[in-house]
């Protein structure tokens, strides 16, 4: 049993090791909207895994921060559905359901393709080039994470390239939601612990989607997309029924 704890306690350090390197990012006017982000992401890169307790004074610490700033946070993040509150237990990552991953792919569908079908035909102005220069860099670092076998990177890399595609409707409310679905999403890889079985398949339908679209054919690039989020869908929720149903 004492191991157990000390292994726990190992496990807490290690997780709000790295947000005491995130204080600085809350400037002058700490705001919990500001903590939120900053824990968003680190929800979303894997630091804190889903099902585990968020421990107040240990975060607040790291991030020099009040615990009412801290609980507004969390609080903001249990809207998002990234966080769940258990009276007198604390707060902890959500665990996704089936349900909710079929739904967060339906919202994907809906975002993602008509963020493509909006740009029409090319040739695109300067915004959406420059956007499609971060999506040819989000591709090119999901091959070269591949190719070095890195494959939290390369999940991470194909987050980033879904993040482009969102960007191309050059809408900041439909970021700000495609960030919260798409770090929901991330809970789900981290359940599966698998990234290379479910990102590397794409990699070569990510680089079809891009150059479709650097072609000016965002009627091809939009249906390459709509293929890929059905087949991706489908594959993902069987596995991660089989995975949640062995817990």
């Amino acid at each position: 049993m004492a191991g157990g704890v000390a292994k726990n306690d190992q496990r807490r350090l290690a997780e709000v090791a790295g947000l005491e390197r995130d204080r600085a990012l809350l400037g002058r006017a700490s705001t919990a909207e500001r903590v939120a982000d900053i824990l968003r992401d680190r929800i979303a890169e894997g630091y804190f895994a889903p099902g585990a307790r968020l421990s107040e004074e240990s975060i607040g610490r790291a991030l020099g921060v009040s615990r009412n700033t801290l609980r507004e946070a969390f609080r903001l993040l249990t809207h998002e559905r990234l966080l769940v509150h258990e009276l007198n237990r604390g707060v902890f990552v959500r665990v996704v359901t089936v349900e909710d991953l079929d739904d967060i792919y339906r919202v994907r569908m809906l975002v993602e393709c008509a963020a493509v079908r909006g740009l029409g035909k090319g040739p695109y102005d300067d915004r959406v080039r420059e956007t499609l220069a971060a999506i040819e860099a989000a591709v090119q670092a999901g091959e070269a994470a591949s190719g070095e076998r890195a494959w939290q990177d390369l999940s991470t890399a194909n987050i980033r390239f879904h993040q482009g595609i969102v960007a191309l409707a050059g809408s900041p409310r439909t970021d700000e939601l495609m960030r919260g679905v798409l770090a929901e999403l991330r809970l789900v890889f981290h359940v599966m612990a698998d990234p290379r079985r479910f990102h590397a398949p794409y990699l070569t339908r990510n680089r079809q989607i891009v150059e479709a679209l650097q072609a000016g054919d965002a009627a091809e690039a939009e249906r390459l997309l709509g293929s890929y989020l059905e087949d991706s869908r489908v594959q993902l929720s069987g596995a991660y029924a089989r995975r949640i149903a062995e817990q």
